[in-house]
């Protein structure tokens, strides 16, 4: 996946009102940035860090940038929570997602259970499969990202939602994004929300299906990268 134009360095100044940025751009100009990401980014949003920024040119934006990627200590971590979805689907339209090929139609956003959208739904000769995608950022142990980084009511309905789909006889499965470029493997932080790691625990125990893969990233885009492990025993020294 492409960014729509190469992005540009700034150094943000303070990230407020969870959607909002004050950046310095290289010149010197302080502007402000829109944050697509409604988690608490720990680690990700601290006064002084290098980000980097994608312009836009459309009348109807009131903000001309959006704020893309954070330089955390040297690695690159995609602050965008829409850019996984959007990588995800392409891999998935690509044949790069293993144990997710070949299927005929992949449909996004599509309504399912009580009030929930699934955020991929595929369809083939076989069972249908829903899938939910999770950015994973945080960091706070060398070579692990996990997710959530805030507690997540939605996430954890999103568990119990898939479930049902597994007992109503078809696929479900939950794909995390490790959306930063030093990680071996990824884990639940349940310490950050133990709901939602109990409702993660009892939908895997309910059949629902785990994939890890991170990415790839630059300044002119983002791509799926390996398989990862799941929990703490994979992590490579």
């Amino acid at each position: 996946m492409n960014f729509a134009r190469p992005l540009i360095p700034a150094t943000l100044i303070r990230r407020y009102k969870r959607f909002l940025a004050d950046v310095t751009l290289d010149d010197g100009t302080e502007v402000t940035a829109h944050v697509a990401n409604p988690g608490k980014m720990t680690g990700l949003a601290e006064p002084g860090m290098q980000v980097w920024l994608e312009t836009n040119d459309d009348p109807k934006r009131k903000l001309k940038y959006a704020w893309r990627l954070v330089n955390d200590a040297g690695a690159l971590v995609c602050v965008d929570t829409a850019q996984a979805n959007r990588v995800v689907g392409e891999g998935l339209r690509a044949s790069r997602v293993p144990g997710l090929t070949g299927y005929t139609d992949i449909r996004s956003e599509v309504k399912y259970a009580t009030n929930s959208r699934v955020d991929f739904l595929l369809t083939g000769d076989g069972p249908d499969l829903w899938l939910e995608v999770k950015s994973a950022t945080i960091c706070r142990t060398p070579g692990l990202a996990e997710f959530p980084d805030t507690a997540t009511t939605r996430g954890a309905r999103h568990m119990a939602d898939l479930a049902d789909q597994v007992a109503a006889g078809d696929r479900a499965a939950v794909f995390f994004l490790v959306n930063r470029t030093d990680c071996d493997a990824f884990d639940v932080a349940r310490d950050i929300d133990p709901i939602y790691g109990a409702a993660f625990d009892a939908a895997v125990a309910a059949g629902v299906e785990v994939i890890v893969m991170d990415a790839t990233m630059d300044r002119d885009g983002i791509a799926l990268g390996r398989v990862l492990p799941l929990g703490r025993g994979g992590m490579q020294g």
